[in-house]
């Protein structure tokens, strides 16, 4: 489109930032509304695999992401006692590097840095409170009272959406998958560097990632009651019950976890707009559109992946209404293979009956995805 939009992203994670830097880069008007105080965000590490790391490049914080954090490019598969079973190489999209571990905080700041010095303004305490859609814009009025007219609203505002229930109800509720990801940061030991993934068969696999040179986490997967939830007191020591088949790395790791206060836990959900992800002006993407489960480490490099194409087809196509098609239709494909194959590793990990098309993901393999998600989106 020749003539710069004003957009509104809903949510000031990892999608919505990045999606802010790069309409901001592209001369375009953008605001985030988000409802923390700050960008400082929850939980441990993340993986940024070399997909994720490219579009870090396309929008100017590629340096900025491997100074915070850890690169790396070999995945270890140990056995229990933490003895090597296999090193895998990790492929590259390009020229960017295979993988790079950092921590959530650092990351959002990182993003948020990006975004505000491309000409983008973050709104903070703030979420959608009324919104019309007349198919020529959106006004929109915020919970802090403000009030403006948008060409484009996108929801990148996570697996519990506002914007998708204001949009479609209760039909695509976040679905529980049945299991809950713990996971704790410690100290990295020297020999962990890159992911080591530690297996027991079906019992239990623990993942140590480094996130910097100082710093490393501990996650591992275990089937969890929809309702339970970690005792505020003795979450640590509740860890430490669920993984007494390993020693060596991993059991040294968590012999350095002495309080509950580092733990976090997540419950692993899954959501799939199957209609499509835009109503007029108002598009929803990232995890508010196909949250996967974590077991190929690619749900937040399909955010970022939808931000960038999203900008993209917004430049290249003559209208929004075509350039939300354009981008769906590159999209879809690619985040529901990920879901399908995330979903299908979790199952095989855990002891799960899988379907037939499951089976035939599992042929491709984790390695084998790696080398899929490196090419072109």
């Amino acid at each position: 489109m020749a003539t710069p939009l004003r957009v509104l992203i809903h949510g000031g994670g990892i999608g919505g930032l990045t999606l802010a830097t790069a309409l901001a880069r592209r001369g375009h008007t953008v605001e985030v509304a988000e409802l923390r105080d700050e960008l400082d965000a929850l939980g441990v590490g993340i993986i940024q695999p070399s997909n994720a790391l490219h579009v870090m490049r396309e929008i100017g914080v590629l340096d900025d992401c491997l100074k915070a954090g850890f690169e790396w490019e070999v995945l270890t598969i140990a056995d229990p006692a933490g003895n090597t079973l296999a090193a895998i190489p990790q492929p590259r999209m390009g020229d960017a590097p295979s993988n790079n571990g950092i921590p959530r905080p650092a990351l959002a700041q990182v993003l948020g840095a990006a975004a505000t010095a491309a000409g983008a303004t973050i709104r903070f305490g703030a979420t959608i409170a009324e919104l019309a859609d007349d198919g020529e814009g959106v006004d929109v009025t915020l919970s802090d009272g403000s009030a403006g007219r948008w060409d484009l609203v996108v929801g990148f505002d996570g697996i519990g959406s506002p914007l998708r229930t204001r949009l479609y109800g209760d039909r695509y509720a976040p679905q529980y998958t049945g299991f809950a990801n713990w996971r704790v940061t410690m100290p990295r030991q020297e020999q962990v560097r890159g992911v080591v993934m530690s297996t027991a068969g079906q019992d239990a696999k623990a993942l140590l990632t480094p996130i910097t040179d100082e710093l490393m986490y501990l996650g591992s997967v275990f089937a969890e009651a929809e309702d339970f939830r970690p005792d505020p007191e003795k979450a640590h020591e509740q860890l430490k019950e669920r993984l007494p088949m390993f020693s060596g790395p991993v059991a040294e790791a968590l012999a350095t976890v002495t309080g509950p206060e580092d733990i976090v836990y997540s419950r692993i959900s899954q959501v799939t707009v199957e209609e499509p992800w835009h109503v007029g002006r108002v598009v929803l993407a990232g995890d508010a559109a196909h949250a996967s489960t974590p077991h190929i480490a690619q749900g937040a490099a399909m955010a970022v992946e939808d931000a960038l194409v999203l900008a993209e087809s917004l430049d290249a196509e003559p209208d929004v209404a075509t350039a939300l098609d354009v981008w769906e239709n590159r999209r879809r494909p690619r985040a529901m293979w990920v879901q399908a194959m995330s979903r299908a590793v979790l199952k095989q990990e855990t002891g799960g009956e899988t379907t037939p098309e499951e089976d035939e993901l599992l042929k491709v393999g984790i390695p084998g995805a790696a080398h899929v998600l490196v090419q072109p989106y």
